[in-house]
């Protein structure tokens, strides 16, 4: 598996790297057996960068990577974790809850440090608070150790900016805008990131299903036409004997600014699935005719959390 450097960080992480968010049954139940398997392969295949989130499952995911960490040597993977975000409608992003967070988040997983940890889905909040409390306790716990590398995640471009106009973070990670469809991500932000020396991470290659052959879920936000385009082109890749999803990964892998793109399952043979479609080439031809199909629909999204951080 191909690695890149993470902005300013001595962290070589790969081009693709494991979502734990299917471990937390977020999508579907998932068994124990299913989840370490999972783990295992997703290292045995090179994405040795583990993101997760004590949102998903609510712990579930941070307490069935513990057990599937279990007697893996610490130096075979890196640990990414997130804080503030806990349920749907439940943030704090208070010091209190940063020093408390850290804690459980290393009791559940086995661990005595996160070589990642970032405030999640800041946008949800009132931003200087991340600035002015949150970050700064992050800081503190990256003095003593528990943490090597801190930052933010969220949806919306303009946070990127808010933030790290004020401070400076080490890494920050977007998610579902950087894909087929949507490219803002690295049309708006990714230069202006790179000058600051920020690590760039991207999320959701496969936008939520969109650009998959599954049915899309009740809750994806995308408007009817995005969705439409969407099944237009997986018709259109399966007509050329290929797979829309396969596109996708090798899409959003391909940008040498991304440093990685995050994808999550607890399926093991999709994981070798897609370790197998990185290490060949992307059909140039295909990808020109499916991005003619997403001309008209290209970086429509939707908003998230509060309306003033988009």
């Amino acid at each position: 598996m191909q690695t890149r450097l993470l902005g300013k960080t001595n962290l070589r992480l790969p081009v693709l790297s494991f979502g734990a968010s299917s471990l937390g049954q977020e999508f579907r139940p998932v068994g124990l057996d299913e989840a370490i398997r999972s783990v295992h392969t997703a290292l045995d295949c090179g994405l040795n960068f583990i993101d997760t989130s004590p949102f998903y499952g609510r712990g579930m995911s941070e307490v069935l990577l513990g057990v599937a960490l279990r007697g893996i040597a610490r130096d075979r993977y890196i640990l990414g974790t997130k804080l503030g975000r806990y349920d749907l409608g439940h943030f704090d992003f208070s010091a209190r809850r940063v020093v408390e967070s850290v804690d459980v988040s290393l009791h559940r997983m086995g661990v005595d440090h996160l070589d990642i940890c970032l405030c999640h889905d800041i946008e949800f909040v009132e931003m200087q608070q991340i600035v002015d409390e949150t970050l700064p306790a992050l800081r503190k716990l990256r003095d003593q150790g528990k943490v090597r590398f801190i930052g933010f995640s969220g949806y919306p471009q303009k946070i990127f900016r808010f933030i790290c106009d004020q401070t400076d973070v080490d890494c920050v990670l977007s998610y579902n805008q950087y894909t087929l469809q949507n490219t803002r991500f690295a049309d708006e932000t990714v230069r202006y990131l790179k000058s600051k020396g920020v690590g760039v991470m991207n999320a959701g290659p496969f936008s939520a299903r969109l650009l998959t052959n599954a049915p899309l879920p009740k809750w994806l936000k995308e408007p009817e036409d995005v969705k439409t385009a969407a099944r237009r082109a997986a018709d259109l890749c399966a007509k050329k004997g290929s797979d829309i999803a396969r596109l996708a990964l090798q899409f959003s892998c391909e940008n040498p600014d991304i440093t990685t793109t995050v994808a999550g399952s607890a399926n093991p043979e999709n994981i070798r699935k897609w370790a197998q479609w990185l290490a060949e080439p992307i059909d140039e031809e295909l990808l020109r005719e499916v991005q003619g199909i997403f001309a008209q629909v290209k970086n429509i999204g939707h908003a998230e959390g509060l309306l003033k951080n988009n």
